[in-house]
């Protein structure tokens, strides 16, 4: 038997607080539930006691993992729905991960079903099983899938859950078209700035030097660094390694990232993007959990997660203090003078009226809009801000090529005399 920490409302509305024993947590849910009080949060005791910030080794060794068991998101999606369609027909955990393994394409994700069906098989819940896979499965994903498994309604959540993926994948998609033809001008147009720097501009240097005469200034600091480049290439490229390694590492930091993520905050091409993507995910994540029944705080929790940026996962993390002392969900987000007024409403009217999931589903479609008109406007401005990066480079070309070109003759009479 373990013992549970709980908080729960009675019919009134007041908040109670107390610990609960049972074998798991799902019984600690249902014996809570009988009850007849709404439950705010169950945890283990045990587990909140074990539970504190990582340290850096362990960050990197996460990631690292990640990276490494990551999966396609269109794998993922597809396996959801397949596993949804299957679990609607009347098919069992085991026969259908059967099936999904048997029509699993990559290697990767087709070890992670294999493992998955072998751990069902040694009894452990889908959840469970799927909770051993974090580079694979998110939290929110595991929290839905034990949710569906307490209410009986794994079928729905699946499907529900693959929707909400689908449109992840939909706005990664848009994301990338639109930074796809930049990305290539830009790469383009530096494998010509580096093939003019490297092999055509020293040939210049040949030319002044054997007449004695100097090249132009502006010239001399680029072959300076083509000098650089080529003689050095190896050290250089260790050291830009170490840069991106050093990049990664710090956003791996509690302190690293959080100034990272305030410093995306303030810049106007990433703000608004950030702030709606982030608006976004948090109400459909945050209606879907609370549709499959899962308690206030503990959806909290789970956002907390989703969310990507540190100043919105500093803010729910003080939300959640607020939920515990009893005010109401949009009361508590408000009070931390972070989320947008369109959302507090949005939210304090479903809290009003007991419809508190489709108004976080308005909200996410409200604020899919917004990302849409914002991806948009950014694409729309993507082409005249390419023409002056464009403009730019050709022009320092045009100055450091032409600019030797202009002074031979005077090159020359200095090599006649």
């Amino acid at each position: 038997m373990a013992s549970f920490s709980y908080v729960v409302k009675d019919s009134k509305g007041n908040k109670h607080e107390g610990t609960v024993t049972a074998v798991s947590l799902d019984a600690a849910l249902n014996k809570l539930r009988e009850s007849g009080n709404t439950v705010i949060s169950v945890v283990d005791t045990r587990q909140a006691k074990q539970t504190t910030r990582g340290n850096l080794f362990d960050a990197i060794i996460l990631y690292i993992h990640k990276k490494r068991t990551a999966i396609p998101l269109r794998n993922l999606v597809f396996f959801t729905r397949q596993l949804a369609t299957m679990f609607s027909a009347g098919l069992t955990i085991e026969k259908s991960l059967n099936n999904l393994l048997y029509e699993e394409g990559n290697r990767k994700f087709k070890k992670v079903i294999a493992e998955l069906l072998n751990d069902v098989k040694k009894g452990f819940s889908l959840s469970d099983a799927m909770d051993h896979h974090p580079g694979v499965f998110s939290p929110l994903y595991v929290a839905l899938v034990k949710s569906g498994e307490i209410s009986g309604s794994l079928a729905s959540v699946l499907e529900e859950l693959a929707d909400y993926l689908e449109f992840i994948q939909d706005t990664r998609r848009k994301v990338i078209s639109a930074l796809s033809y930049p990305f290539f001008v830009v790469t383009i147009l530096l494998i010509l700035a580096v093939f003019l720097v490297v092999k055509i501009v020293p040939m210049f240097q040949d030319v002044y030097s054997r007449f004695g005469a100097e090249l132009p200034y502006p010239t001399q600091v680029l072959i300076m660094v083509s000098e650089t480049i080529r003689y050095n290439f190896f050290v250089s490229l260790i050291g830009f390694l170490f840069l991106i390694a050093l990049i990664i590492i710090t956003n791996l930091t509690y302190t690293g990232k959080y100034i990272f993520d305030k410093v995306k905050l303030i810049i106007p091409i990433f703000k608004n993007l950030i702030i709606n993507s982030t608006m976004s995910k948090m109400s459909r994540t945050f209606g879907m959990l609370l549709g499959a029944g899962v308690p206030v705080v503990d959806t909290m929790g789970l956002v907390h997660k989703v969310i990507d940026n540190m100043h919105y996962q500093k803010a729910i993390k003080q939300a959640i203090g607020y939920i515990r002392d009893g005010y109401s969900i949009a009361a508590s987000l408000k009070k931390t003078d972070v989320f947008p007024n369109t959302l507090l409403s949005l939210t304090s009217t479903g809290e009003e009226t007991g419809e508190i999931e489709k108004m976080l589903a308005k909200a996410a479609d409200y604020y899919d809009k917004q990302l849409e008109a914002v991806v948009s406007r950014l694409t729309s401005l993507i082409e005249p801000m390419l023409i002056v990066l464009i403009a730019v480079v050709i022009g320092t070309i045009v100055v450091v090529i032409y600019l030797p070109i202009f002074h031979i003759g005077t090159a020359l009479r200095k090599g006649l005399q």
